[in-house]
């Protein structure tokens, strides 16, 4: 662990004159106070203070007693779009004890039991995000300053990403500053959308960072008059943003990747264990689709059906479908290599503490029952249609939010995994369902008004 001393070392050689105390709340939101560095003992020892009921899902109403942010000196983090600022992820204190409404704080509850099993989570993510500008008529446009991204095909194509080359290298530059090993940047799928891929590590390391990296991408973009959104789905006729989790379980004490085994009789270099995992992923994943796709708008990327009603490429590129396999990216689950996993199914806009808490807890649930997640399935399921889909006993994962909060609340492995804030998290997600659902939309005025 970093010690004050060396804080106060690298405060002074960055030249930092203010600190950001960063929490995010129940949707994953990054908040902050400003601190002056001559204060950081403050927000150390005592913490930052905010008014819990100003913010949702936080379990306080405006008579609560502070929340108190007090800093891990662990995720010492300078500020690379601006001078002498650093941020450092908190965890959220009330009356001297740690807040359990705090995301931060419930996953290292599920990390400790975790570690004290004599296990480590590594996770990496790949953040998927969109650029795009606001329109007259508050519509959204992709941000495209060149207009040469218009390609139905857009992947990986060389004009799009030299359109906002600039960008993509702020965020490359910046992220190598703060020490992180950014190791690629790529034009995804739709056109406008981006994805700057950084090395694993610690599954709370990890949430930290993409916290940071969606700070960055919102400071960064607007220096070019451009909004970077990780809203799942911003374009009908596009493809939807995901953070895919690529991930394995390690020994605690030597590091060993307890998922790998070149003996494999499936030929997929996985260990029973990761098997088992699977298992538990599986026997919860209706459930924890409702924390991993926590927005209305995160199931219009879910989906199924004929793939060019979801985008101009021909693929939805999001499997729907409780499924594993090889190198195949129509699978819910994908066996990048040997020993390595890639949950496709997350979504942009998750809240990834309470993701990866969920996550885990559901997949140490199968390691503890033995639950086997039964034969890989090696083809493509794009392919297939729903009723041979079902033949095979493949499951569909919910379609909607209410569908998946439904499955939320018969499953009480995936609410322990929230804690306290299961109550809060599901009155919150109901509410926005019911706004939703009594809103008319522009799309069934054009379809039904005069239908009738």
């Amino acid at each position: 662990m970093v010690t004050r001393e060396e804080i106060r070392r690298r405060l002074d050689e960055d030249k930092i004159e203010y600190v950001l105390a960063q929490f995010v709340d129940i949707n994953g939101s990054p908040k902050v106070k400003m601190v002056p560095v001559s204060h950081l003992d403050d927000v150390v020892d005592t913490g930052a203070g905010f008014a819990g009921a100003a913010l949702p899902g936080m379990g306080q109403g405006p008579h609560s007693h502070d929340m108190l942010a007090r800093i891990d000196l662990d995720t010492y983090t300078p500020v690379p779009w601006t001078e002498g600022v650093a941020r450092f992820a908190s965890d959220l204190f009330v009356d001297n004890e740690p807040h359990m409404f705090c995301p931060r704080q419930n996953f290292k509850r599920v990390l400790s039991t975790l570690r004290d099993d004599g296990y480590v989570f590594n996770v990496g993510i790949e953040p998927e995000h969109f650029l795009v500008t606001r329109d007259l008529d508050g519509s959204i446009s992709v941000w495209d300053p060149n207009n040469v991204d218009n390609l139905s095909k857009a992947c990986y194509d060389f004009k799009g990403i030299a359109n906002v080359m600039d960008y993509l290298r702020d965020m490359m530059d910046g992220m190598k500053r703060v020490g992180w090993d950014v190791y690629q940047s790529d034009h995804e799928d739709a056109n406008g959308q981006y994805e700057i891929n950084f090395h694993y590590d610690d599954a709370l390391i990890t949430a930290d960072r993409y916290t940071f990296f969606k700070m960055m991408t919102s400071q960064y973009a607007q220096k070019y008059g451009a909004i970077a959104t990780h809203m799942a789905k911003p374009f009908t006729d596009r493809t939807g943003s995901g953070g895919h989790i690529h991930y394995h379980l390690a020994d605690a004490t030597t590091g060993e990747n307890l998922f790998l085994d070149e003996e494999d009789p499936r030929g997929l270099g996985l260990s029973e264990m990761a098997y088992n995992f699977i298992g538990g992923v599986f026997a919860h994943a209706p459930a924890l689709c409702g924390v991993m796709s926590p927005t209305v708008n995160c199931y219009k990327r879910l989906q199924v059906g004929p793939a060019l009603m979801g985008s101009t490429s021909g693929f939805l590129w999001t499997p729907a479908f409780v499924s594993y396999g090889d190198n195949n990216r129509t699978q819910m689950i994908r066996t990048a290599g040997p020993g390595h996993l890639e949950d496709r199914t997350m979504s942009s806009a998750c809240n990834p503490y309470l993701s990866f808490a969920a996550y885990l807890t559901a997949g140490m649930d199968g390691i503890r029952h033995k639950l086997d997640p039964g034969e890989p399935f090696l083809g493509n399921l794009y392919e297939l249609g729903m009723d041979e889909i079902r033949r095979r006993g493949v499951r569909l994962l919910p379609q909607s939010l209410a569908e998946a909060l439904e499955e939320l609340k018969q499953d009480e492995l995936v609410q322990s995994s929230l804690g306290v804030i299961y109550d809060e998290f599901a009155a919150l997600k109901e509410g926005e369902w019911r706004e939703y659902h009594r809103q008319v939309t522009q799309w069934e005025l054009d379809r039904y008004l005069t239908m009738f």
